[in-house]
């Protein structure tokens, strides 16, 4: 039997690749940022099932829409249906195992259970609104411009998941801080917002009002998820300052220079004309600034100095405050299901 002396010290604690401490003891907690971002997870708790539909479903069935509003709809509803999934599938089959800390393990686990409601609230819309289902879930290989995205994370959740993987090695380790930029800051950091923008603005217009407010909630869900993955990257980064080389920062702006890219031809596939005052070049302005935003928070410089032309998804969320966005407590959870920002 073990005495005291072997119970395990904050100081032993390690983001990767501390094999000697038992990830079974979550206590005494050495990164409280984990602990907080798992309790605000938790405190903005919502079900899909909560937010009545009856609204949308009847300017759907009706002939207010324009195609080139439900083609705007429809793709956004294919790509997200599917990235929730490759983002949760990642989280279980690539990023839990290689994390060697219980705290940062515990927010993982209620990531994960994030990621499978907002795969629920696509079903729920998917079945509310009578959609085609094969036709919006399998769109991802049916549409180019979805699945150049989702074919870009695709191949880091491939490269954590060879057999011989590991990060116990400088290599091995740069691949799994690419995995975790890959997924946190572009994926649901700048992959996702063109989509937000896009069914927020028609709930600004107080149409589809249903799926807008889904979105509100899992745009909320998303700030919690892309603040929790900056922290473990700038923890990794702290950690283990040898894997932060310059030809390694700039691969890394590479791949954010080609999602940036890949983005605007997502929105300009959504957008071939404009709509709600949207057209798919303010997009590539839009997620040039927020791609900077994205640079920033990891302590590289801002390479496109764009300014944002939607103003008022600032008023949402402050994307220059993300990271304090719920010191204030901005959105409460309501088990009515309405949303108050």
């Amino acid at each position: 039997m073990k005495n005291a002396n072997n119970r395990v010290q904050v100081d032993q604690k390690k983001l990767i690749n501390c094999d000697q401490v038992d990830v079974n003891q979550l206590m005494p907690l050495k990164y409280k940022w984990a602990w907080e971002h798992y309790l605000n997870g938790c405190a903005n708790h919502w079900m899909p099932t909560e937010v009545p539909m009856g609204k949308d479903i009847e300017l759907w069935k009706s002939n207010t829409l324009s195609p080139d509003e439900k083609l705007v709809i429809m793709r956004n509803l294919g790509f997200f249906s599917t990235a929730e999934s490759l983002v949760g599938n990642n989280i279980v089959l690539a990023i839990f195992k290689y994390v060697t800390n219980p705290e940062v393990r515990q927010y993982l686990l209620r990531q994960g259970f994030e990621e499978a409601i907002h795969t629920h609230t696509f079903h729920y819309i998917v079945e509310s609104l009578a959609l085609d289902q094969g036709e919006v879930f399998n769109m991802y290989n049916e549409v180019n411009s979805i699945r150049n995205k989702d074919q870009f994370e695709m191949e880091l959740t491939q490269d954590i998941m060879d057999p011989n993987f590991t990060t116990a090695t400088p290599e091995g380790a740069q691949k799994f801080l690419e995995n975790l930029i890959g997924y946190y800051l572009i994926m649901e950091g700048i992959f996702f917002y063109s989509g937000f923008v896009m069914i927020l603005s028609f709930h600004r217009q107080n149409k589809m009002t249903g799926i807008g407010e889904q979105f509100q909630y899992i745009l909320r869900d998303e700030t919690v998820h892309l603040n929790f993955g900056i922290d473990l990257i700038n923890g990794i980064k702290e950690e283990n300052p040898h894997l932060w080389t310059e030809a390694f920062q700039k691969h890394i702006i590479e791949r954010v220079q080609k999602a940036v890219e890949l983005e605007y031809l997502y929105a300009a596939d959504c957008l071939p004309r404009g709509i709600l005052g949207l057209t798919a070049p303010m997009f590539r302005e839009y997620v040039q600034y927020i791609a900077d935003r994205r640079l920033e928070r990891i302590g590289l410089k801002p390479i496109y100095r764009s300014k944002n032309p939607f103003p008022w998804m600032s008023e949402t969320i402050d994307l220059g405050k993300e990271k304090n966005f719920f010191e204030t407590r901005v959105t409460e959870y309501q088990s009515s299901g309405n949303l108050s920002w």
